[in-house]
């Protein structure tokens, strides 16, 4: 349960997250851009954080 929370806890999450700023800055990308190339980095990690907690689960039950 742990698991699944902490996957969608990082579902399109952008201004508030250092590593916005971080990619933003090391990047040199408008902020327009960030958002969209954040949003869809994070929504990826979620999404397969998800899916992994899930094969496990079935894995051990």
């Amino acid at each position: 349960m742990a698991l699944a929370i902490g996957a969608g806890s990082v579902f399109f999450c952008h201004v508030n997250d250092a590593g916005f700023w971080m990619v933003r800055e090391y990047f040199g990308l408008q902020l327009k851009q960030t958002v969209m190339v954040w949003s869809v980095l994070q929504t990826i990690v979620s999404v397969v954080g998800l899916a992994m907690t899930l094969v496990l689960w079935s894995a051990l039950t």
